[in-house]
């Protein structure tokens, strides 16, 4: 159910949410296209220049930027065509990712209205790059937290720490809330 249909829409406790992100999970690759033309991948795949020009990527977001972890930046794609957005985040459960959650959105967004095609990565691809894509498809696609869960699960596995999950989980509460009030 979506929050447009009624008040009875909850956002789930962070164990209903780990039980559905561990239930069947399947083997998956380096990078996986989860909605059309947004990928989620790992460092290896974002340092592959000649492969993310043959997929045809425009943008990369880089959910784990800075010289300690993993320092692409604007100037390693500065031979490409490739437009960059970065976030300095570790992948700790302290680390409040949620203040980019809305910049990271808009460039999503910027990137998909314009035929672009999208990779957000951290280091293995499943934690801080999953969060990032989860609060795009909430916040500019609309799906519930729930909705964004099952739609990138269908084509990766992704597992957010569970500081991650209950920022999400707070940015679920608070969409359903300003939809309702709409």
């Amino acid at each position: 159910m979506s929050p447009e249909e009624g008040p009875e829409y909850q956002t789930p406790p962070t164990c209903d949410l780990l039980g559905l992100l561990l239930t069947n999970r399947r083997p998956t690759g380096a990078v996986n296209e989860v909605w059309p033309n947004l990928y989620i991948g790992d460092a290896a795949t974002a340092q592959d220049k000649t492969l993310l020009v043959n997929m045809g990527v425009t943008h990369v977001v880089n959910a784990a930027d800075g010289p300690r972890h993993i320092d692409t930046g604007p100037h390693f794609y500065k031979d490409t065509n490739v437009l960059y957005h970065g976030v300095e985040a570790p992948d700790c459960k302290d680390f409040d990712l949620s203040p980019f959650f809305t910049e990271t959105a808009d460039f999503i967004h910027g990137a998909l209205i314009r035929k672009g095609k999208v990779l957000v990565h951290c280091a293995r691809g499943i934690s801080r790059s999953a969060t990032l894509v989860l609060a795009f498809l909430m916040i500019k696609e609309r799906l519930t937290l729930v909705e964004a869960v099952e739609v990138v699960r269908k084509h990766r596995n992704i597992l957010p720490n569970v500081g991650f999950l209950n920022q999400l989980r707070h940015l679920d509460s608070s969409l359903a809330l300003q939809r309702r009030r709409t």
